[in-house]
């Protein structure tokens, strides 16, 4: 289990965090994230709010990464989050989600990066912060179990970097100042050498 110290300091000082926490651990119970090598759902949020919890961002943007999967991948809707968390935690939850009716994939994630990009702030700090986990748990798990892993992912891993190389190039636009980016430029890299190197020389 990868440790997440700063974010159990953040819950036992606050109830806001510590609410977020708990919310989180039930709503994703069971459930294993894809190209992880089998790690529990619930250290991807908490992945990502330890990145924030590391670079000083506030509770709201902490509660909020914790919580940025609920709606997409549980029975929990956007209303539901308003009521203990408030209406701007669980607008950015909303922000942070993928629209499922949006088909193809391709088409999904453009429509999700503009809405992140017009909601600006903690939402783009998440989406990078979400975006580096995703990349160094998917570089360890690859390393561990081999380009296997990627038969977990419902699209080819080559649209998912073409579409995280995106990403990465909206999040330098819109808010250079991140500290997530270089580490995130660098793990995606690091990631298609890896592949690369991994790959069975072409037949002659």
């Amino acid at each position: 289990m990868p440790a997440t110290p700063r974010i159990e300091a953040a819950a036992e000082r606050s109830p806001l965090v510590r609410g977020a926490l708990e919310t989180a651990h039930r709503a994703h119970a069971g459930q294993v994230r894809n190209g992880s090598g089998g790690m529990a759902y619930v250290e991807h949020p908490r992945g990502v709010a330890e990145l924030l919890a590391a670079e000083g961002f506030g509770d709201e943007a902490l509660a909020a990464a914790l919580l940025h999967d609920v709606v997409e991948d549980s029975e929990l809707t956007v209303e539901e989050l308003e009521g203990p968390f408030g209406p701007a935690i669980a607008a950015t939850v909303g922000v942070l989600s993928d629209d499922e009716s949006i088909e193809p994939y391709r088409e999904r994630k453009l429509e999700h990066r503009g809405r992140v990009r017009e909601a600006g702030g903690d939402a783009l700090a998440i989406y990078c912060a979400d975006k580096l986990n995703n990349v160094s748990n998917l570089r360890r798990a690859h390393a561990a179990e081999g380009p296997g892993i990627e038969r977990e992912f419902s699209v080819p891993l080559d649209l998912k970097l073409e579409i995280w190389g995106e990403d990465l190039e909206m999040l330098r636009k819109e808010a250079p100042e991140l500290p997530f980016l270089d580490p995130l430029a660098a793990e995606l890299s690091a990631l298609r050498d890896e592949r690369a190197a991994a790959s069975p020389p072409p037949a002659t």
